[in-house]
């Protein structure tokens, strides 16, 4: 009996110290998260102007891609045109 007493014991004590130990990483955590805070509301003006630059050039990107397609689809289009009626005829 006294045996199943020293068992219970132990694991009471070892889960008071697991317990102990992640109530202080959450408590960890917490402070740096608040610490952290004033930082990030600092840098984010600057992470939504990264942004916003990086939204232009991909648009300035596809827009030049889109400016080099169009012509070269209806030069093909004109090229293809006779080749396609004569099969659509024969």
């Amino acid at each position: 009996m006294l045996t199943l007493m020293m068992l219970f014991t132990f694991f009471a004590v070892g889960f008071a110290i697991v317990a102990a130990f992640v109530l202080a990483m959450v408590a960890l955590k917490m402070t740096f998260k608040l610490v952290l805070l004033p930082l990030k509301l600092l840098f984010l003006p600057i992470i939504a102007i990264a942004v916003i630059i990086k939204l232009a050039v991909l648009l300035a990107i596809g827009a030049a891609l889109l400016a080099i397609i169009i012509p070269i689809a209806v030069l093909l289009a004109i090229f293809a045109a006779p080749f396609l009626l004569i099969h659509a005829l024969t």
